[in-house]
């Protein structure tokens, strides 16, 4: 990880590695939190985020559904986020806002323990790698099944729900794949440990439903405009572990990896062996929304706002 200066925390931003809790965080202990994955690109007009308002809206979302009311307004950690951005003078960045039940309750009911909200930035690159997005990965399917909706509440992106994917993660590395796919309680296609997943099969894209248990993806809303803009089917359903094998493409996508081929799975090539015509084509498409470059998806961009005059709160010892 490539520190950066400053976490805003709490309302006030914090040196790096002045962004500290309690070892009795109930977070720590219990995995109550809820958190976002965003990323800004730099653009002709300035470094923006990709789709911002919908990330926070879904953190938001996720929040109520674990009953933690966030005791800041989506317009508060916009521009929370822009003034991070600033301060830590990013072009392009990875960015985490988390929101955790803090210090001050412990046992198993959280609702006396205050609601605590954090929101980092720093450099990060491709998540599976820029080759990983060039000539596509390797992929396992993972013995470990996504959890359900008789368990926990899968369209909430909550923090402890993803020592499912952590188990999956470690499997698929120890056995020397890039990544896992999780197969939902039917034994279905789910999604990957952090990303959508997507097979082209006779010139239609089929992508697992909400019903699978999948996280509401904001990348795989974009990914399924973008295709149908390009004039392709996108259909949403069940799909069974055999049609990945058989598919002529397959692909992920998430935030943190972006848009990224799979080239095999189970040690089945996919397709040809590599990135197929239908994944490279929505993929240049999305890097250009990313980047500002396609004036369709401009609206998908939040500039982020220099204030005049611009002058940085801040606490420990790092100096703006």
């Amino acid at each position: 990880m490539e520190p950066a200066d400053f976490i805003w925390q709490n309302g006030e931003l914090v040196a790096w590695e002045d962004a500290k809790v309690h070892v009795l965080t109930h977070g720590l202990h219990y995995g109550t939190g809820v958190f976002e994955g965003e990323r800004a690109y730099e653009t002709s007009r300035g470094p923006a985020i990709f789709r911002h308002r919908d990330h926070l809206d879904r953190l938001f979302k996720s929040a109520e559904l674990y009953y933690m009311p966030i005791p800041y307004t989506l317009a508060e950690l916009r521009a929370a986020t822009h003034e991070l951005i600033v301060a830590n003078d990013l072009r392009e960045c990875y960015i985490r806002p988390l929101a955790f039940r803090g210090y001050g309750q412990m046992g198993l009911y959280p609702l006396d323990a205050p609601v605590e909200v954090a929101i980092a930035a720093w450099v990060w690159g491709a998540y599976l790698g820029e080759e990983g997005k060039k000539r596509g990965i390797r992929a396992k399917i993972s013995s470990w099944r996504r959890i359900g909706h008789d368990s926990l509440i899968p369209h909430a992106k909550a923090s402890g729900q993803y020592l499912n994917s952590a188990l999956a993660k470690i499997e698929a590395s120890k056995a020397g794949y890039e990544e896992a796919i999780l197969l939902d309680s039917r034994g279905f296609v789910c999604e990957g440990t952090g990303e959508n997943v997507y097979a082209v099969r006779d010139g239609q894209i089929v992508t697992p439903p909400q019903t699978a248990g999948i996280l509401d993806g904001i990348c795989r809303k974009s990914i399924v405009q973008i295709a149908r803009d390009l004039g392709f089917e996108v259909v949403e359903r069940d799909l069974a572990r055999a049609e990945l094998y058989l598919a002529e493409e397959v692909f992920l996508s998430g935030t943190a990896a972006e848009l990224v081929p799979v080239r095999e799975i189970d040690d089945h090539a996919i397709g040809g062996g590599g990135p197929g015509p239908i994944t490279r084509q929505i993929q240049r498409v999305y890097d250009d929304a990313l980047h500002g470059r396609d004036q369709r998806y401009a609206n998908w961009l939040d500039l982020v706002e220099v204030p005049a005059g611009h002058t940085v709160r801040m606490t420990g010892s790092a100096q703006p």
